[in-house]
Formats: structure tokens, sequence, C-alpha cells
């Protein structure tokens, strides 16, 4: 593989694979720095029963996933309170829209097709896709990973939908010590890239940032010395939200992937693609 991070320092902030994605840094001739920017990440059992209970209750217009992950851990709580059955056969009646291969492949492994599915990947490319579809006075539940998603909820509450969600898991944020560390890295230059590979560990950065009152530098920073780079669209929306205009990313949500496209962004093989977009 050709060597070409050569000497550049690369923060990794997601805990998932670290050491993976590390040694493909050192294998590729980087330096990999371990600097989480999310904490665990676990299954909030108990609103997920009383989630699924109040979803086979009260059935929806509209069912919204947004991940596979969180579809596995659905129908792993409803086969344990012995009602995957229910659920599936509700869901068998209910429109469907999904965002993401992995969601859409979760959903035909259990013989569900989506009605609406995204275009590009993103939060955006579904919501362009929901709108051929009139959503006033449709109830529609949305399965979110563990992070809120405001711009699609909002959407729905302006087309006269009412939202319900249901978070299958749930992210804390890292100890302050290890964000503090990353910021510091960041804003002082000792990092050339940082790649984030999940929206809450974006959300959790910019957070402790506006607390220690640095927003603005880390913005900067990350406008100028220093590369972000997203595992793929959605991490990648989050920070386009937080105002990062320069991101780069691959256009397949492989860890891998973003490496590579880091690689060709520094070989001048690759542009960022989010910076032509916000400046064209």
């Amino acid at each position: 593989m050709a060597r070409r991070l050569e000497g550049k320092r690369i923060a990794l902030t997601g805990p998932r694979k670290a050491q993976e994605l590390g040694k493909l840094v050192e294998n590729m001739g980087g330096i990999p720095l371990f600097r989480p920017a999310q904490g665990t990440v676990f299954l909030d059992d108990l609103e997920l029963r009383n989630g699924l209970v109040d979803w086979i209750s009260h059935p929806p217009d509209w069912a919204v996933f947004t991940t596979g992950v969180g579809i596995e851990a659905l129908f792993d709580i409803a086969e344990d309170m012995g009602i995957a059955e229910a659920f599936w056969e509700n869901l068998q009646k209910t429109p469907i829209a999904a965002r993401g291969y992995k969601t859409v492949n979760a959903l035909k492994k259990r013989k569900l097709e989506p009605v609406v599915r995204d275009d590009d990947g993103s939060t955006d490319g579904l919501i362009r896709s929901f709108s051929a579809y009139s959503l006033l006075g449709k109830n529609v539940m949305i399965q979110l990973h563990g992070d809120p998603a405001p711009k699609l909820v909002d959407w729905l509450k302006e087309q006269g939908a009412e939202p319900r969600q249901i978070l299958p898991y749930k992210h804390t944020p890292p100890p302050d010590e290890a964000l503090e560390l990353l910021l510091q890295d960041i804003l002082q230059g000792h990092v050339d890239a940082v790649t984030f590979t999940s929206a809450p560990q974006v959300k959790f950065l910019m957070e402790f940032a506006r607390r220690q009152g640095q927003a603005e530098e880390l913005n900067e920073a990350l406008s100028g010395p220093v590369t972000a780079v997203a595992v793929g669209k959605i991490t990648a929306q989050g920070l386009v939200e937080a105002g990062i205009p320069r991101i780069v990313a691959p256009r397949e949500e492989r860890m891998g992937s973003m490496m590579v496209e880091l690689s060709r962004y520094y070989a001048g093989e690759a542009e960022a693609f989010y910076e032509l977009k916000k400046m064209g």
C-alpha cells in the first residue's frame, strides 16, 4: 500500500475498531493518535421495550429506519419480548422509508421493502425522496441510532406530520479530559487531520469546545491547517451543520475507504467535496 500519509499525524476519535484503524494509518506511513470523542454506546433496554409496545399498540402511518444496527436491536428485543411476529406483521402493513444501504439490507433480510429510500445515503437525500408523498396529518415513527435527528424531525413537522422517535442505542460522551486533549491537539496544530466515524463524536467535541469558549477557534483550525475527515455522509452532515466548510469523505462508508480518500486528498488526487459544494 502506498505510504501517502507519510509523517501525517492522524487523530482517531472513534472507539470502535480504533486499533485496527490505527494499524492502517501506520501501514500508510502515518502516525495514529487515539483521541476518543465518545464514550460507551449502550442499549437502553427499558425505553426500547416501552417504545416497541407503543409502536405495536399504536401503529404509525409511516415507519422511518435510519440504521441497520438499530433494526437488528429492535427485532432482538421484540424476539425477547415474544412480540417479534406482531412487530414484523405491523411493518408489513406500514409504508417504510429507509436511509442508507445498510438499513435497506437489514430490512430486506427480514423481507421488508422500503417504499422510500434516500438517493445518496444522507438525511437530505431521504428528505428529497420523501417529498413526493403527502405527510399531512400522518403519524411517523422514526428509528434513530442514538442521536436525535432534528433536521428530519423539523422537516416532518413542517409537512404537517406527527413524528415519534425510538432510539435503540444511547451514546455517552468521553471524560472531559479526553475531549480537552483532542481539542488542544487540534488548536495547537499537533495533528494534521481528525477522523470522525459517527455524528455523536462531532457533537460531543463541538459542545465541549463551546463550553470552553473555543468553538470559533476550533472551526478556524478545522477550516485551515487541520483537515476534518468523515467516514460517510451522515457523519459529514454533522460537520457541515457544525459549520465546518472543508470535509474529506469517501463515497463508500468504510473506514478503510476513509483513510484512502484522505491519502488521495493529500496527494492532490481528491477534492474536499463539501468545500467544493459550499463554494459552488
